[in-house]
């Protein structure tokens, strides 16, 4: 059995965008995760921290990039980031989310 101080390293922070709101009426969450874990990491997660059953997971991820910073002129480099959008079972909410909305 694993441990959630595991799982929060897993699991970086919510996603709050227009975007994941519309998303979350659907029972789909948005999450940062860690680039390196996997669906099934992020599925054992979600569901040993929020106590819900997950269905399914997509995952996006952005590689690295590269740009020009405004402020000092020189190129800086974005790190990889990765999201996952997890879709849970019907009836069944994460807390999170709700308590952002009021």
């Amino acid at each position: 059995m694993s441990t959630p101080l595991i799982h929060q390293n897993t699991i970086i922070s919510p996603v709050v965008t227009e975007k994941s709101y519309v998303l979350s009426a659907l029972d789909k969450y948005v999450f940062k995760v860690d680039p390196a874990s996997s669906k099934y990491q992020i599925k054992k997660a979600v569901e040993d921290l929020f106590k819900v059953n997950v269905l399914s997971i997509n995952t996006v991820k952005h590689n690295a990039r590269s740009e020009k910073s405004r402020k000092t002129g020189r190129h800086i480099t974005r790190p990889t980031d990765k999201k996952a959008i997890v879709k849970i079972k019907a009836g069944q909410k994460i807390d999170l989310f709700s308590a952002l909305k009021s």
